[in-house]
């Protein structure tokens, strides 16, 4: 059995939530379930994501549809701050060439 993968059933029963929130959140794209010999796994890797959306559902009483928002503006602020330190990067060759030729 690889090490990497959590049953379902034992991960809501050790946090005390329902299976059927993990098969909501797999509906709606959010997480991923394997399937292996007929038993249902989450990949550890997805912990913090389905940790986040635990606490956004039965903490803050977010809805599935609230929940989804929030992930699609997350992605897309973490793909604008992929974008912002590329271009700081390029601005700084560009920053050092000027700072060349104006030492010239």
């Amino acid at each position: 059995m690889q090490t990497d993968l959590i049953i379902v059933n034992e991960y809501c029963r050790i946090c005390h939530i329902e299976p059927s929130f993990i098969f909501r959140l797999e509906e709606g794209g959010l997480i991923e379930i394997r399937i292996i010999e007929g038993e249902k796994y989450l990949q550890a890797e997805q912990l913090h994501d389905i940790e986040r959306y635990t606490r956004m559902y039965y903490d803050l009483s977010i809805n599935f549809e609230g929940i989804d928002a929030i992930h699609h503006l997350l992605n897309r602020v973490k793909s604008m701050q992929q974008q912002i330190g590329h271009l700081k990067k390029r601005l700084r060759v560009y920053e050092a060439k000027d700072f060349e030729e104006n030492e010239l």
